[in-house]
């Protein structure tokens, strides 16, 4: 049988992390077997004894801790690394989600048909996660999509989710829209397709990773999908905040780095303009700035940022 590798990647957030677990531990799997990594991104608290107090005698658990903080790119292409040669597929996984018992074993069932493609679970925010809580009623929530996969609106190199704020009444189950990228929230994706085309880019470090595999995997000839029948729940936790300081370094540097990588000459020109634009606003944050200051000298990973 096919071995899956589930990759979860922690910080600061055990108890988070433990519930998207025991959800994963009751998938259905007559039809594979798996392991879940537990990888913890040097968590300054107390993560890591949380885990093994939990789970140290369960055997479709593995417990590592990085010796610094990776960030996402890199604290999950730890956990990769580990299961590339040892796995056939690797399911990436968020720590802030839960899970259908069965939507693993929907996604392994579709890879048979499309083994080169990057599965992407219907993913739905968990109730009361909204972000218009009040907009929907009772019945509703826990229906409402967070992601039918990602479009980037290329002139302005900016991404959103397929579906998102929406109400499921199947209206993207039959007729989907064509996909840029999948999430990073939660996709499987084969070793051979890794092993091909590589791991996240590590330079981003937080934000936009994902849109980069992606896309790089289309590239190289493989599709991106969408199984409507395999469904997860976000609870889109939002750790680093609205138009948090984070936010404002990471995404404004590595949507340059992302742009001036994929995007067309003319968009390229326009993200120069823009950017020298706003190094010189007085209504720029310092965060900003200091963004694209790294991106023109190349300061890549953690960058900067404090």
């Amino acid at each position: 049988m096919k071995k899956i590798a589930i990759v979860v990647l922690n910080w600061k957030q055990a108890k988070l992390t433990i519930e998207t677990v025991d959800s994963l531990l009751k998938i259905n799997h007559k039809n594979f077997k798996y392991q879940i990594l537990i990888i913890d991104n040097d968590s300054p608290d107390d993560s890591i004894s949380q885990f093994k107090q939990k789970y140290s005698q369960n055997k479709l658990i593995s417990i590592s801790k990085t010796k610094s903080n990776l960030g996402y790119a890199g604290g999950n292409n730890f956990g990769i690394k580990k299961a590339l040669n040892k796995f056939d597929y690797i399911l990436i996984a968020n720590n802030d989600i839960l899970v259908d018992p069965n939507f693993l074993e929907k996604l392994v069932k579709e890879n048979k048909k499309n083994p080169n493609a990057i599965l992407s679970p219907k993913i739905y925010f968990a109730p009361g996660f909204e972000y218009w809580k009040d907009k929907y009623t009772n019945k509703e929530k826990g229906k409402v999509i967070w992601a039918m996969g990602g479009k980037i609106d290329w002139n302005n190199v900016y991404g959103s989710n397929i579906g998102i704020d929406e109400v499921d009444h199947g209206q993207y189950d039959k007729n989907q829209p064509s996909i840029d990228f999948i999430s990073g929230c939660c996709f499987l994706i084969s070793t051979k397709i890794l092993k091909k085309i590589g791991l996240f880019n590590e330079k981003y470090f937080l934000y936009l990773e994902d849109a980069d595999l992606t896309i790089r995997a289309q590239k190289s000839g493989f599709e991106l999908k969408v199984i409507p029948d395999s469904i997860i729940w976000h609870l889109n936790s939002g750790s680093s905040g609205p138009n948090s300081s984070l936010q404002d370094y990471f995404i404004t540097r590595n949507r340059l780095f992302f742009g001036f990588s994929y995007a067309s000459l003319r968009t390229k020109f326009a993200l120069l303009r823009e950017s020298i634009k706003f190094l010189f606003a007085k209504n720029s944050s310092k965060w900003r700035k200091k963004a694209i200051i790294d991106f023109y000298i190349n300061k890549s990973g953690k960058g900067s940022w404090k």
